[in-house]
């Protein structure tokens, strides 16, 4: 489990498909990768990521077809920015809201009006996800824990502040970027009790 709190982003030195399976090779800081042993649990822009060996000096990570298809992986390049998180330790703060690493499905950037240090960004929404996006809800974009702003059928907002923008690669995000959306847990366990508890009512 992630927290949504995204501690740095790391720069990707490789992705390379050999077989069945894709090769993801990551920079990151001495201080993120101290300690890390084989099989720890990383979000990488928000997908939960097996760390394949111990003390590494570098992020490497093996991905399967079904991750790339359901995921931004699809566009990744050497040379990208990630977003990079270890996962929840007993005890640790819970600065966002808990994150599986789950990835739900992606979302294209509509728009961005960059005011003079927020931005405002609208994300599409795919049909399913709908009934799961509510505002003032919880999202996770790209790894990042973030507070729904206004929503309709067709759309949700999300209010980018600086710290976000300084800490995260959503500063990179254009015009039709696309990102990887992890819905709340808990709003799609109440969504869908309510709609089967109507249901059995109708």
């Amino acid at each position: 489990m992630f927290s949504g709190i995204v501690q740095e982003t790391g720069k990707v030195i490789e992705f390379l498909k050999e077989k069945d399976i894709y090769n993801l090779s990551i920079d990151s800081s001495s201080e993120f990768i101290s300690g890390l042993k084989k099989g720890a649990s990383v979000s990488v822009n928000g997908v939960c990521l097996t760390v394949k060996d111990a003390n590494p000096e570098v992020l490497r990570f093996d991905l399967v077809e079904e991750t790339i298809k359901r995921t931004n992986f699809q566009k990744i390049n050497a040379g990208d920015n990630v977003n990079l998180e270890r996962s929840l330790k007993m005890g640790d703060e819970i600065g966002g809201h808990l994150v599986s690493g789950h990835i739900h499905g992606t979302s294209k950037v509509i728009s961005i009006d960059m005011r003079d240090e927020s931005w405002d960004v609208e994300f599409s929404v795919e049909p399913f996800m709908q009934d799961y996006i509510l505002h003032k809800g919880y999202v996770a974009i790209n790894g990042c824990s973030l507070t729904v702003g206004e929503i309709s059928k067709e759309s949700f907002m999300i209010h980018l502040i600086p710290e976000t923008l300084s800490i995260t690669n959503l500063f990179q995000l254009q015009q039709n970027s696309i990102v990887n959306v992890e819905l709340d847990q808990n709003t799609i366990v109440i969504a869908d009790t309510v709609k089967k508890y109507l249901d059995g009512k109708s």
